[in-house]
């Protein structure tokens, strides 16, 4: 017998879209008058994405994020190049579209705060089932694969561990959830989700 889910608690980059982080990189170069390498120093190198995804203001990531760069950069530019760089995985977003007319659906990505409204951007068809359901990590104060915020994401989305179901890209990530006592699986696109959907009586 299938294991009764209610939730369905999915990872972002690496599973709903596939994040091209060179592509990220050259769009802000080009909105910003900067070159490539320098935002790429500026954004990556130096740690600062990281610290955004860690908690670090959003006001203040942009903040120095522009003094890097020498010029500001706003959060449409942001966006922008965020969602550039973030193409939708079709297959994944049309299985996930028909599970959410059935089930509350959630997302837990290792990301800035800056995503909790860009998100919804770069999936529209998905915006209203995921309203008030996106966590990111700079929201939360920790990372995946923390069990801890696997816990707080729970409490979060009022959900229950033993009857939600978290698919991630990263194995790591799949036993962090697991020590929370979600019920946790490894997918990359559509053949592997539409398996682990299977699975637990979902498609």
């Amino acid at each position: 017998m299938p294991v009764a889910v209610d939730c369905l608690l999915l990872d972002f980059d690496g599973v709903l879209v596939r994040h091209a982080r060179h592509l990220r990189v050259r769009h802000l170069a080009a909105s910003t008058g900067r070159s490539a390498a320098l935002v790429q120093a500026a954004l990556f190198d130096s740690g600062l994405e990281q610290q955004h995804d860690a908690g670090l203001d959003s006001a203040l990531y942009l903040l120095q994020l522009g003094a890097a760069l020498g010029t500001t950069v706003s959060v449409a530019q942001w966006q922008d190049a965020r969602i550039a760089a973030s193409p939708p995985q079709a297959g994944v977003i049309e299985r996930i579209e028909r599970i959410a007319r059935d089930l509350p659906i959630a997302i837990l990505t290792n990301n800035g705060a800056l995503m909790v409204p860009t998100i919804p951007r770069i999936l529209p068809t998905l915006a209203e089932a995921l309203q008030g359901r996106i966590l990111c990590s700079g929201a939360l104060g920790a990372r995946k694969p923390d069990p801890a915020v696997f816990a707080q994401a729970m409490v979060r989305i009022g959900a229950r561990p033993g009857r939600t179901l978290f698919i991630d890209d990263l194995f790591v990530n799949v036993r962090g959830a697991r020590q929370a006592g979600l019920h946790a699986e490894t997918a990359t696109d559509s053949r592997s989700i539409g398996k682990v959907l299977k699975r637990y009586g979902l498609a």
